[in-house]
Protein backbone atom coordinates (compact mmCIF):
# COMPACT_ATOMS: atom_id res chain seq x y z
CA UNK A 1 0.00 0.00 0.00
CA UNK A 2 2.49 2.33 0.67
CA UNK A 3 4.65 2.05 -2.33
CA UNK A 4 1.59 3.53 -4.46
CA UNK A 5 1.95 6.56 -2.11
CA UNK A 6 4.59 7.36 -5.23
CA UNK A 7 1.53 8.24 -6.98
CA UNK A 8 0.69 11.47 -4.51
CA UNK A 9 3.54 12.75 -4.37
CA UNK A 10 3.38 15.04 -7.26
CA UNK A 11 0.19 16.24 -5.46
CA UNK A 12 2.21 17.61 -2.27
CA UNK A 13 1.24 20.58 -1.98
CA UNK A 14 -2.09 20.34 -2.65
CA UNK A 15 -1.97 17.60 0.43
CA UNK A 16 -0.27 19.96 2.18
CA UNK A 17 -2.89 22.59 2.11
CA UNK A 18 -5.89 20.39 2.58
CA UNK A 19 -3.56 18.78 5.94
CA UNK A 20 -3.31 22.59 7.28
CA UNK A 21 -7.05 22.98 6.47
CA UNK A 22 -7.57 20.04 8.37
CA UNK A 23 -5.60 21.22 11.02
CA UNK A 24 -7.73 24.44 11.63
CA UNK A 25 -10.42 23.00 11.25
CA UNK A 26 -9.95 20.46 14.10
CA UNK A 27 -8.52 23.49 16.11
CA UNK A 28 -12.07 25.23 15.67
CA UNK A 29 -14.05 22.01 16.75
CA UNK A 30 -11.83 21.07 19.71
CA UNK A 31 -12.79 25.16 20.76
CA UNK A 32 -16.63 24.86 20.76
CA UNK A 33 -16.73 22.26 24.12
CA UNK A 34 -14.55 24.86 25.94
CA UNK A 35 -16.49 27.94 25.00
CA UNK A 36 -19.62 25.89 25.76
CA UNK A 37 -18.21 25.09 29.12
CA UNK A 38 -17.66 29.16 29.33
CA UNK A 39 -20.98 29.68 28.32
CA UNK A 40 -22.28 27.70 31.51
CA UNK A 41 -19.93 28.87 34.12
CA UNK A 42 -19.64 32.63 33.13
CA UNK A 43 -23.00 33.50 31.10
CA UNK A 44 -25.39 30.83 32.15
CA UNK A 45 -24.08 30.23 36.37
CA UNK A 46 -23.43 33.81 36.77
CA UNK A 47 -26.87 35.13 34.95
CA UNK A 48 -24.93 37.31 32.49
CA UNK A 49 -26.94 37.69 29.36
CA UNK A 50 -23.88 39.34 27.90
CA UNK A 51 -21.61 36.98 28.18
CA UNK A 52 -23.52 33.97 26.84
CA UNK A 53 -23.83 36.25 23.86
CA UNK A 54 -20.59 37.19 23.66
CA UNK A 55 -19.24 33.43 23.60
CA UNK A 56 -22.16 32.09 21.62
CA UNK A 57 -20.93 34.71 18.62
CA UNK A 58 -17.26 33.29 19.54
CA UNK A 59 -18.84 29.42 18.91
CA UNK A 60 -20.85 30.77 15.77
CA UNK A 61 -17.76 31.96 14.45
CA UNK A 62 -15.58 29.21 15.18
CA UNK A 63 -18.44 26.77 14.10
CA UNK A 64 -18.67 28.84 10.33
CA UNK A 65 -14.61 28.89 10.38
CA UNK A 66 -14.72 25.07 10.53
CA UNK A 67 -17.27 24.78 7.81
CA UNK A 68 -15.55 27.04 5.62
CA UNK A 69 -12.16 24.65 6.25
CA UNK A 70 -14.17 21.61 6.03
CA UNK A 71 -15.09 22.53 2.46
CA UNK A 72 -11.79 23.69 1.38
CA UNK A 73 -10.23 20.52 2.99
CA UNK A 74 -13.09 18.35 0.75
CA UNK A 75 -12.35 20.11 -2.24
CA UNK A 76 -8.17 19.12 -2.35
CA UNK A 77 -9.04 15.58 -0.88
CA UNK A 78 -11.66 14.87 -4.09
CA UNK A 79 -9.18 16.42 -6.22
CA UNK A 80 -6.32 14.51 -5.10
CA UNK A 81 -7.94 11.30 -4.91
CA UNK A 82 -9.30 11.76 -8.11
CA UNK A 83 -5.95 12.63 -10.03
CA UNK A 84 -4.13 9.93 -7.66
CA UNK A 85 -7.05 7.15 -9.49
CA UNK A 86 -6.40 8.40 -13.07
CA UNK A 87 -2.10 8.06 -12.27
CA UNK A 88 -2.77 4.92 -11.16
CA UNK A 89 -5.27 3.87 -13.80
CA UNK A 90 -2.86 4.96 -16.50
CA UNK A 91 0.14 3.55 -14.94
CA UNK A 92 -1.67 -0.18 -15.17
CA UNK A 93 -2.91 0.41 -18.56
CA UNK A 94 0.82 1.38 -19.71
CA UNK A 95 2.20 -1.62 -17.89
CA UNK A 96 -0.53 -4.11 -19.55
CA UNK A 97 0.47 -2.14 -23.04
CA UNK A 98 4.03 -4.09 -22.41
CA UNK A 99 2.54 -6.84 -21.46
CA UNK A 100 3.78 -9.91 -23.82
CA UNK A 101 1.75 -12.77 -25.21
CA UNK A 102 2.61 -15.15 -22.46
CA UNK A 103 2.33 -12.67 -19.83
CA UNK A 104 -1.36 -12.31 -21.40
CA UNK A 105 -1.45 -15.93 -21.39
CA UNK A 106 -1.46 -15.93 -17.82
CA UNK A 107 -3.55 -13.07 -16.97
CA UNK A 108 -7.83 -13.26 -17.26
CA UNK A 109 -9.22 -10.17 -19.37
CA UNK A 110 -12.15 -9.92 -16.03
CA UNK A 111 -9.52 -9.63 -13.19
CA UNK A 112 -7.26 -6.90 -15.59
CA UNK A 113 -11.02 -5.14 -15.66
CA UNK A 114 -11.40 -5.73 -11.71
CA UNK A 115 -7.95 -4.16 -10.87
CA UNK A 116 -8.19 -1.11 -13.47
CA UNK A 117 -11.76 -0.44 -12.05
CA UNK A 118 -13.12 -1.54 -8.77
CA UNK A 119 -9.41 -1.83 -7.27
CA UNK A 120 -8.56 1.16 -8.12
CA UNK A 121 -11.76 2.91 -7.26
CA UNK A 122 -11.49 1.32 -3.34
CA UNK A 123 -7.36 2.68 -2.82
CA UNK A 124 -8.92 6.09 -4.09
CA UNK A 125 -11.28 6.40 -1.65
CA UNK A 126 -8.92 5.47 1.28
CA UNK A 127 -6.91 8.47 -0.18
CA UNK A 128 -9.64 10.32 -0.12
CA UNK A 129 -10.70 9.36 3.33
CA UNK A 130 -7.29 9.88 4.68
CA UNK A 131 -7.06 13.44 3.88
CA UNK A 132 -10.56 14.13 5.66
CA UNK A 133 -10.94 11.38 8.23
CA UNK A 134 -7.91 9.69 8.77
CA UNK A 135 -5.63 12.51 9.71
CA UNK A 136 -8.51 14.58 11.21
CA UNK A 137 -9.71 11.74 13.52
CA UNK A 138 -5.96 11.70 15.62
CA UNK A 139 -6.01 15.41 15.72
CA UNK A 140 -9.71 15.15 17.35
CA UNK A 141 -8.60 12.46 19.65
CA UNK A 142 -5.28 13.96 20.91
CA UNK A 143 -6.75 17.23 21.25
CA UNK A 144 -9.63 16.29 23.38
CA UNK A 145 -7.40 13.93 25.44
CA UNK A 146 -4.70 17.34 26.31
CA UNK A 147 -8.04 19.26 26.44
CA UNK A 148 -9.58 17.37 29.25
CA UNK A 149 -6.58 16.57 31.15
CA UNK A 150 -6.17 20.46 31.50
CA UNK A 151 -9.90 20.62 33.22
CA UNK A 152 -9.37 17.10 35.32
CA UNK A 153 -6.48 14.41 34.64
CA UNK A 154 -7.68 11.57 36.77
CA UNK A 155 -10.92 11.33 34.68
CA UNK A 156 -8.93 12.18 31.61
CA UNK A 157 -6.57 8.94 32.05
CA UNK A 158 -9.52 6.91 32.97
CA UNK A 159 -10.88 8.16 29.39
CA UNK A 160 -7.97 7.22 28.12
CA UNK A 161 -7.42 3.51 28.83
CA UNK A 162 -11.49 3.14 27.12
CA UNK A 163 -9.52 4.79 24.41
CA UNK A 164 -7.23 2.43 23.70
CA UNK A 165 -9.57 -0.51 24.28
CA UNK A 166 -11.55 0.95 21.52
CA UNK A 167 -8.48 1.61 19.08
CA UNK A 168 -7.25 -1.92 19.65
CA UNK A 169 -10.70 -3.30 19.02
CA UNK A 170 -10.52 -1.46 15.45
CA UNK A 171 -7.44 -2.60 14.57
CA UNK A 172 -8.06 -5.85 15.53
CA UNK A 173 -11.15 -6.28 13.54
CA UNK A 174 -8.89 -4.23 10.54
CA UNK A 175 -6.10 -7.29 10.38
CA UNK A 176 -8.66 -10.22 10.38
CA UNK A 177 -11.19 -8.22 8.31
CA UNK A 178 -8.10 -7.99 5.15
CA UNK A 179 -8.14 -12.08 3.96
CA UNK A 180 -11.91 -11.65 3.98
CA UNK A 181 -11.59 -8.96 1.68
CA UNK A 182 -9.35 -10.50 -0.23
CA UNK A 183 -11.54 -13.52 -1.08
CA UNK A 184 -14.17 -10.78 -1.91
CA UNK A 185 -12.07 -9.09 -4.41
CA UNK A 186 -11.01 -13.26 -5.63
CA UNK A 187 -15.12 -13.91 -6.13
CA UNK A 188 -15.22 -10.59 -8.22
CA UNK A 189 -12.37 -11.70 -10.48
CA UNK A 190 -14.52 -14.61 -10.81
CA UNK A 191 -17.60 -12.98 -11.76
CA UNK A 192 -16.40 -10.45 -14.24
CA UNK A 193 -14.23 -13.60 -16.40
CA UNK A 194 -17.72 -15.13 -16.59
CA UNK A 195 -19.17 -11.87 -17.48
CA UNK A 196 -16.83 -10.48 -19.85
CA UNK A 197 -17.47 -14.09 -21.75
CA UNK A 198 -20.62 -14.13 -22.14
CA UNK A 199 -20.91 -10.60 -23.37
CA UNK A 200 -18.20 -11.65 -26.16
CA UNK A 201 -19.85 -14.76 -26.54
CA UNK A 202 -24.02 -14.28 -26.62
CA UNK A 203 -24.37 -15.04 -30.00
CA UNK A 204 -22.63 -18.72 -29.01
CA UNK A 205 -25.12 -18.75 -26.50
CA UNK A 206 -28.15 -18.36 -28.59
CA UNK A 207 -27.00 -20.72 -31.39
CA UNK A 208 -26.70 -23.57 -28.57
CA UNK A 209 -29.55 -22.69 -27.02
CA UNK A 210 -27.18 -22.51 -23.27
CA UNK A 211 -29.12 -19.41 -22.07
CA UNK A 212 -30.61 -21.64 -19.14
CA UNK A 213 -26.67 -23.27 -18.40
CA UNK A 214 -25.41 -19.47 -18.89
CA UNK A 215 -27.65 -18.16 -16.35
CA UNK A 216 -26.50 -20.92 -13.68
CA UNK A 217 -23.16 -20.34 -14.30
CA UNK A 218 -23.69 -16.83 -13.56
CA UNK A 219 -25.94 -17.72 -11.02
CA UNK A 220 -23.50 -19.36 -9.57
CA UNK A 221 -20.53 -17.10 -9.21
CA UNK A 222 -22.76 -14.01 -8.20
CA UNK A 223 -23.78 -16.02 -5.26
CA UNK A 224 -20.81 -16.70 -3.98
CA UNK A 225 -19.59 -13.19 -4.77
CA UNK A 226 -22.71 -12.13 -2.61
CA UNK A 227 -22.32 -14.73 0.38
CA UNK A 228 -18.45 -13.92 0.81
CA UNK A 229 -19.53 -9.94 0.61
CA UNK A 230 -22.29 -10.52 3.07
CA UNK A 231 -19.57 -13.08 5.87
CA UNK A 232 -17.37 -9.58 5.40
CA UNK A 233 -19.70 -7.08 5.83
CA UNK A 234 -21.05 -9.01 8.56
CA UNK A 235 -17.75 -9.18 10.64
CA UNK A 236 -17.13 -5.35 9.90
CA UNK A 237 -20.64 -4.41 11.44
CA UNK A 238 -19.94 -5.47 14.80
CA UNK A 239 -17.17 -3.03 14.88
CA UNK A 240 -18.90 -0.19 15.38
CA UNK A 241 -21.46 -1.23 18.34
CA UNK A 242 -18.63 -2.60 20.07
CA UNK A 243 -16.62 0.73 20.21
CA UNK A 244 -19.75 2.55 20.80
CA UNK A 245 -20.56 0.61 23.23
CA UNK A 246 -16.96 1.12 25.09
CA UNK A 247 -17.28 4.77 24.09
CA UNK A 248 -20.72 5.07 25.68
CA UNK A 249 -19.00 3.47 29.22
CA UNK A 250 -16.45 6.53 29.13
CA UNK A 251 -20.12 8.92 28.98
CA UNK A 252 -21.16 7.07 32.32
CA UNK A 253 -17.91 7.56 33.66
CA UNK A 254 -18.21 11.33 33.24
CA UNK A 255 -21.40 11.63 34.51
CA UNK A 256 -20.99 9.27 37.47
CA UNK A 257 -17.56 11.02 38.76
CA UNK A 258 -18.22 14.17 36.91
CA UNK A 259 -21.61 14.15 39.08
CA UNK A 260 -19.48 13.29 42.27
CA UNK A 261 -17.35 16.75 41.44
CA UNK A 262 -20.11 18.81 41.02
CA UNK A 263 -21.56 17.98 44.09
CA UNK A 264 -18.43 17.96 46.18
CA UNK A 265 -17.78 21.55 44.63
CA UNK A 266 -14.70 19.95 42.75
CA UNK A 267 -16.15 20.62 39.09
CA UNK A 268 -19.20 22.86 37.86
CA UNK A 269 -21.75 21.60 35.29
CA UNK A 270 -20.25 23.43 32.43
CA UNK A 271 -16.40 21.60 32.82
CA UNK A 272 -18.68 18.49 33.01
CA UNK A 273 -20.88 19.51 30.03
CA UNK A 274 -17.28 20.31 28.14
CA UNK A 275 -16.12 16.54 29.16
CA UNK A 276 -19.47 15.43 27.69
CA UNK A 277 -18.85 17.28 24.34
CA UNK A 278 -14.76 16.27 24.15
CA UNK A 279 -15.93 12.73 25.00
CA UNK A 280 -18.43 13.09 21.93
CA UNK A 281 -15.74 14.56 19.76
CA UNK A 282 -14.12 11.87 20.78
CA UNK A 283 -16.53 9.69 19.45
CA UNK A 284 -17.59 10.37 16.30
CA UNK A 285 -13.76 9.97 15.26
CA UNK A 286 -13.11 6.55 16.61
CA UNK A 287 -16.36 5.43 14.64
CA UNK A 288 -15.08 6.88 11.51
CA UNK A 289 -11.89 5.16 12.26
CA UNK A 290 -13.91 1.78 11.62
CA UNK A 291 -14.86 2.77 9.04
CA UNK A 292 -11.75 3.78 8.03
CA UNK A 293 -10.60 0.31 8.98
CA UNK A 294 -13.06 -1.65 7.35
CA UNK A 295 -12.20 0.78 3.94
CA UNK A 296 -8.54 0.26 4.88
CA UNK A 297 -8.58 -3.49 4.45
CA UNK A 298 -10.50 -3.18 1.23
CA UNK A 299 -8.02 -0.75 -0.12
CA UNK A 300 -4.52 -2.79 0.74
CA UNK A 301 -6.09 -5.97 -0.99
CA UNK A 302 -7.09 -3.89 -3.73
CA UNK A 303 -3.57 -1.98 -3.28
CA UNK A 304 -1.73 -5.88 -3.32
CA UNK A 305 -3.35 -6.82 -6.75
CA UNK A 306 -2.59 -3.58 -8.54
CA UNK A 307 0.99 -4.06 -7.10
CA UNK A 308 0.84 -7.90 -8.75
CA UNK A 309 0.31 -5.57 -12.08
CA UNK A 310 2.51 -3.09 -12.07
CA UNK A 311 5.10 -5.66 -10.70
CA UNK A 312 4.98 -7.92 -13.63
CA UNK A 313 7.65 -7.74 -16.08
CA UNK A 314 6.94 -8.83 -19.69
CA UNK A 315 8.25 -11.75 -20.54
CA UNK A 316 9.62 -10.78 -23.79
CA UNK A 317 11.84 -7.55 -23.38
CA UNK A 318 14.28 -5.55 -24.73
CA UNK A 319 17.69 -7.09 -23.98
CA UNK A 320 20.26 -4.38 -22.89
CA UNK A 321 21.58 -2.95 -25.61
CA UNK A 322 19.13 -3.94 -28.23
CA UNK A 323 20.16 -3.19 -31.84
CA UNK A 324 17.44 -0.64 -33.86
CA UNK A 325 16.91 -2.61 -36.90
CA UNK A 326 16.82 0.22 -39.91
CA UNK A 327 16.33 -1.72 -42.88
CA UNK A 328 15.24 -5.19 -43.28
CA UNK A 329 15.95 -7.76 -46.63
CA UNK A 330 13.64 -10.32 -45.43
CA UNK A 331 15.50 -13.58 -44.73
CA UNK A 332 14.10 -15.68 -41.85
CA UNK A 333 15.69 -18.32 -40.62
CA UNK A 334 15.52 -20.90 -37.35
CA UNK A 335 18.33 -22.46 -36.24
CA UNK A 336 17.52 -25.95 -33.98
CA UNK A 337 14.55 -23.96 -32.32
CA UNK A 338 12.63 -25.56 -29.49
CA UNK A 339 9.56 -23.94 -27.93
CA UNK A 340 7.23 -24.52 -25.15
CA UNK A 341 4.59 -22.19 -23.19
CA UNK A 342 6.00 -23.71 -19.82
CA UNK A 343 9.75 -22.45 -21.15
CA UNK A 344 11.91 -25.90 -20.49
CA UNK A 345 10.92 -27.83 -23.55
CA UNK A 346 9.64 -30.68 -21.69
CA UNK A 347 6.40 -30.64 -23.59
CA UNK A 348 7.27 -28.83 -27.07
CA UNK A 349 5.46 -27.10 -29.15
CA UNK A 350 8.07 -26.63 -31.73
CA UNK A 351 10.73 -29.19 -31.67
CA UNK A 352 14.21 -29.00 -33.17
CA UNK A 353 13.03 -26.67 -36.21
CA UNK A 354 15.12 -25.31 -38.71
CA UNK A 355 14.85 -23.86 -42.21
CA UNK A 356 15.47 -20.25 -43.95
CA UNK A 357 13.15 -17.95 -46.21
CA UNK A 358 14.84 -15.98 -48.41
CA UNK A 359 13.48 -12.45 -48.63
CA UNK A 360 10.74 -12.34 -50.96
CA UNK A 361 9.77 -15.74 -50.82
CA UNK A 362 6.09 -17.28 -50.32
CA UNK A 363 6.20 -19.76 -47.43
CA UNK A 364 3.33 -21.42 -46.99
CA UNK A 365 2.73 -23.48 -43.73
CA UNK A 366 0.58 -26.54 -43.60
CA UNK A 367 -0.27 -28.85 -40.67
CA UNK A 368 -3.07 -30.47 -38.40
CA UNK A 369 -4.27 -28.56 -35.99
CA UNK A 370 -2.12 -28.22 -33.42
CA UNK A 371 0.90 -29.08 -35.12
CA UNK A 372 2.51 -25.77 -33.99
CA UNK A 373 1.99 -23.59 -37.45
CA UNK A 374 0.68 -20.57 -35.64
CA UNK A 375 3.78 -20.74 -32.47
CA UNK A 376 5.55 -21.06 -35.30
CA UNK A 377 5.05 -17.93 -37.03
CA UNK A 378 4.72 -15.85 -33.93
CA UNK A 379 8.40 -16.74 -33.06
CA UNK A 380 9.19 -13.91 -35.45
CA UNK A 381 7.87 -10.75 -34.65
CA UNK A 382 8.67 -12.26 -31.12
CA UNK A 383 5.45 -12.53 -29.61
CA UNK A 384 6.99 -15.20 -28.01
CA UNK A 385 11.09 -16.06 -27.57
CA UNK A 386 12.39 -19.50 -28.41
CA UNK A 387 13.16 -21.91 -25.02
CA UNK A 388 16.32 -22.93 -27.46
CA UNK A 389 18.03 -21.86 -30.42
CA UNK A 390 17.43 -18.80 -31.99
CA UNK A 391 15.07 -17.00 -35.00
CA UNK A 392 17.29 -14.64 -37.16
CA UNK A 393 16.07 -12.19 -39.15
CA UNK A 394 19.36 -10.79 -41.91
CA UNK A 395 21.67 -12.51 -39.82
CA UNK A 396 20.64 -10.86 -36.53
CA UNK A 397 19.00 -12.91 -33.58
CA UNK A 398 15.68 -11.32 -32.91
CA UNK A 399 16.29 -11.21 -29.74
CA UNK A 400 19.44 -8.86 -30.19
CA UNK A 401 16.64 -6.26 -31.77
CA UNK A 402 14.28 -3.84 -30.45
CA UNK A 403 11.21 -4.90 -29.97
CA UNK A 404 9.68 -1.69 -31.69
CA UNK A 405 12.14 -1.68 -34.76
CA UNK A 406 11.38 -5.09 -35.23
CA UNK A 407 7.96 -5.09 -35.62
CA UNK A 408 7.72 -2.22 -37.81
CA UNK A 409 8.95 -4.41 -39.69
CA UNK A 410 5.96 -7.00 -39.65
CA UNK A 411 2.79 -6.99 -40.63
CA UNK A 412 0.60 -9.37 -39.21
CA UNK A 413 -3.32 -10.45 -40.22
CA UNK A 414 -3.11 -12.68 -37.17
CA UNK A 415 -5.76 -15.73 -36.75
CA UNK A 416 -8.65 -13.82 -34.71
CA UNK A 417 -9.68 -10.81 -36.68
CA UNK A 418 -9.73 -8.27 -34.02
CA UNK A 419 -11.69 -4.47 -35.29
CA UNK A 420 -11.77 -1.37 -33.08
CA UNK A 421 -14.66 0.65 -32.48
CA UNK A 422 -14.39 3.57 -35.17
CA UNK A 423 -14.52 3.52 -39.16
CA UNK A 424 -13.14 1.13 -41.52
CA UNK A 425 -10.62 3.81 -42.32
CA UNK A 426 -9.70 4.27 -38.76
CA UNK A 427 -9.32 0.31 -38.88
CA UNK A 428 -7.14 -0.24 -41.80
CA UNK A 429 -5.02 3.05 -40.78
CA UNK A 430 -4.32 1.38 -37.39
CA UNK A 431 -0.77 0.65 -37.89
CA UNK A 432 0.08 3.76 -39.52
CA UNK A 433 -2.30 6.51 -39.05
CA UNK A 434 -0.45 9.34 -40.92
CA UNK A 435 -1.41 6.91 -44.15
CA UNK A 436 -3.17 8.77 -47.14
CA UNK A 437 -6.48 8.24 -48.65
CA UNK A 438 -4.91 6.62 -51.58
CA UNK A 439 -2.93 4.17 -50.10
CA UNK A 440 -5.53 3.48 -47.64
CA UNK A 441 -8.08 2.52 -50.82
CA UNK A 442 -4.83 0.72 -52.48
CA UNK A 443 -4.12 -1.78 -49.99
CA UNK A 444 -8.08 -2.26 -49.87
CA UNK A 445 -8.30 -2.84 -52.98
CA UNK A 446 -5.21 -5.48 -52.84
CA UNK A 447 -7.51 -7.26 -49.90
CA UNK A 448 -10.52 -7.23 -52.39
CA UNK A 449 -11.99 -5.02 -49.38
CA UNK A 450 -12.44 -1.85 -51.65
CA UNK A 451 -15.94 -2.63 -53.60
CA UNK A 452 -18.06 -3.61 -50.31
CA UNK A 453 -16.59 -0.97 -48.16
CA UNK A 454 -18.05 1.29 -50.89
CA UNK A 455 -21.47 -0.29 -50.71
CA UNK A 456 -21.86 0.45 -47.00
CA UNK A 457 -23.67 3.47 -45.90
CA UNK A 458 -20.84 5.48 -45.16
CA UNK A 459 -18.29 3.88 -47.00
CA UNK A 460 -14.71 4.38 -45.57
CA UNK A 461 -16.51 6.17 -43.09
CA UNK A 462 -18.85 3.47 -41.53
CA UNK A 463 -18.22 3.07 -37.90
CA UNK A 464 -17.57 -0.90 -37.33
CA UNK A 465 -19.48 -2.06 -34.14
CA UNK A 466 -17.69 -3.72 -30.81
CA UNK A 467 -14.87 -6.17 -32.42
CA UNK A 468 -16.49 -5.14 -35.56
CA UNK A 469 -19.73 -7.00 -35.00
CA UNK A 470 -21.65 -5.06 -37.99
CA UNK A 471 -19.20 -7.18 -40.25
CA UNK A 472 -18.81 -10.52 -41.83
CA UNK A 473 -15.99 -12.99 -40.59
CA UNK A 474 -14.57 -12.66 -44.78
CA UNK A 475 -15.43 -8.95 -44.70
CA UNK A 476 -13.10 -8.82 -41.42
CA UNK A 477 -10.48 -10.41 -42.38
CA UNK A 478 -10.34 -8.40 -45.40
CA UNK A 479 -9.88 -5.36 -43.39
CA UNK A 480 -6.90 -6.99 -41.61
CA UNK A 481 -5.21 -8.29 -44.24
CA UNK A 482 -5.38 -4.53 -45.94
CA UNK A 483 -4.24 -3.51 -42.37
CA UNK A 484 -1.55 -5.91 -42.91
CA UNK A 485 -0.61 -4.41 -46.04
CA UNK A 486 -0.31 -0.73 -45.33
CA UNK A 487 2.55 -0.66 -43.17
CA UNK A 488 4.07 -1.96 -46.04
CA UNK A 489 5.90 -4.64 -44.60
CA UNK A 490 9.13 -6.51 -45.31
CA UNK A 491 7.80 -9.60 -44.00
CA UNK A 492 3.93 -10.67 -43.94
CA UNK A 493 2.44 -12.88 -41.78
CA UNK A 494 -0.92 -14.20 -42.53
CA UNK A 495 -2.34 -16.99 -40.37
CA UNK A 496 -5.28 -18.18 -41.39
CA UNK A 497 -6.50 -15.24 -42.56
CA UNK A 498 -8.41 -16.21 -45.84
CA UNK A 499 -10.45 -19.14 -44.22
CA UNK A 500 -14.20 -17.16 -44.35
CA UNK A 501 -14.05 -15.98 -47.81
CA UNK A 502 -14.68 -18.18 -51.26
CA UNK A 503 -12.24 -19.71 -53.08
CA UNK A 504 -12.74 -17.17 -55.71
CA UNK A 505 -12.10 -14.38 -53.67
CA UNK A 506 -9.26 -15.95 -51.79
CA UNK A 507 -7.68 -16.54 -55.94
CA UNK A 508 -7.79 -12.61 -56.39
CA UNK A 509 -6.43 -11.89 -53.01
CA UNK A 510 -3.47 -13.93 -53.47
CA UNK A 511 -3.09 -12.38 -57.02
CA UNK A 512 -2.90 -9.50 -55.73
CA UNK A 513 -0.75 -9.85 -52.31
CA UNK A 514 1.80 -11.32 -55.43
CA UNK A 515 1.58 -8.01 -56.83
CA UNK A 516 1.73 -5.75 -54.21
CA UNK A 517 3.55 -7.74 -51.51
CA UNK A 518 6.25 -8.73 -54.14
CA UNK A 519 9.03 -7.49 -52.23
CA UNK A 520 8.30 -9.27 -49.20
CA UNK A 521 8.60 -12.01 -47.54
CA UNK A 522 5.31 -13.70 -46.82
CA UNK A 523 4.33 -16.39 -44.21
CA UNK A 524 1.02 -17.87 -45.18
CA UNK A 525 -0.92 -20.19 -42.62
CA UNK A 526 -3.59 -21.92 -44.62
CA UNK A 527 -5.93 -24.85 -44.24
CA UNK A 528 -6.51 -25.18 -48.27
CA UNK A 529 -4.61 -26.54 -49.84
CA UNK A 530 -5.23 -24.45 -53.22
CA UNK A 531 -4.17 -21.60 -51.16
CA UNK A 532 -0.34 -23.30 -50.97
CA UNK A 533 0.07 -24.91 -54.76
CA UNK A 534 2.35 -21.65 -55.93
CA UNK A 535 4.09 -20.81 -52.83
CA UNK A 536 8.12 -20.85 -53.16
CA UNK A 537 8.16 -22.85 -50.35
CA UNK A 538 5.73 -25.16 -48.12
CA UNK A 539 6.69 -26.52 -44.95
CA UNK A 540 4.37 -29.24 -43.47
CA UNK A 541 4.34 -29.55 -39.22
CA UNK A 542 3.79 -32.97 -37.54
CA UNK A 543 3.89 -32.69 -33.85
CA UNK A 544 5.58 -29.76 -33.87
CA UNK A 545 8.38 -31.09 -36.29
CA UNK A 546 8.96 -29.56 -40.07
CA UNK A 547 8.46 -33.27 -41.27
CA UNK A 548 8.87 -31.91 -44.86
CA UNK A 549 9.54 -29.15 -47.11
CA UNK A 550 9.94 -27.77 -50.64
CA UNK A 551 7.31 -26.87 -53.69
CA UNK A 552 4.47 -28.47 -54.34
CA UNK A 553 5.64 -30.74 -57.19
CA UNK A 554 8.69 -31.96 -55.12
CA UNK A 555 6.46 -32.80 -51.70
CA UNK A 556 3.57 -34.24 -53.55
CA UNK A 557 6.34 -36.56 -55.07
CA UNK A 558 8.35 -37.14 -51.83
CA UNK A 559 6.31 -36.76 -48.88
CA UNK A 560 3.27 -38.87 -47.73
CA UNK A 561 1.75 -36.62 -45.29
CA UNK A 562 1.83 -33.72 -48.34
CA UNK A 563 -0.18 -36.43 -50.34
CA UNK A 564 -2.43 -37.40 -47.63
CA UNK A 565 -3.40 -33.39 -47.27
CA UNK A 566 -3.93 -32.73 -50.77
CA UNK A 567 -5.98 -35.77 -51.58
CA UNK A 568 -7.80 -35.30 -48.42
CA UNK A 569 -9.05 -31.66 -50.45
CA UNK A 570 -8.70 -32.77 -53.82
CA UNK A 571 -9.17 -36.13 -54.44
CA UNK A 572 -6.47 -38.94 -55.77
CA UNK A 573 -8.10 -37.86 -59.36
CA UNK A 574 -5.87 -34.63 -58.86
CA UNK A 575 -2.52 -36.36 -58.43
CA UNK A 576 -2.95 -38.77 -61.29
CA UNK A 577 -3.85 -35.64 -63.07
CA UNK A 578 -0.47 -33.64 -62.09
Amino acid sequence: MIRLLRFVKPYWKQVTLALILLFFMAAADLAVPRLLQQVIDEGVARRDLNAVLRIASWMVAASVIGALFAVGNTALAVSVAQSFGADVRSALFRRIQTFSFGNLDRQQTGSLMVRLGSDITSVQMLVMMSMRVLTRSPLLIFGSMILMATVNLQLALLLLVLLMLTLVTVFSFAGRALPLFRLVQARMDRLNNVLQENLSGVRLVKAFVRREHESRRFDAVNADLTEQTIRVNQFMATLMPTSIWVLNLGVAAVVWFGGQAVVAGRFTVGQVLAFVNYLAAITHPVVMLGNIAALFSSASASATRMLEVLDTQPLVPDRPGALELTACEGRVAFEDVCFSYNHDCSEPVLDHVSWAAEPGQNVAILGATGSGKTSLVALIPRFYDASRGRVTLDGHDVRDLTLSSLRRHIGVAMQETVLFYGSIRYNIAYGRPDATDEEVFACARAAEAHDFILALPQGYDTVVGERGASLSGGQKQRIAIARALLVRPKILILDDSTSAVDVQTETRIRAELARVAANATTFIIAQRISTVLHADQILVLERGQVVARGRHEELLATSDVYREIYESQLGSLAVLNG
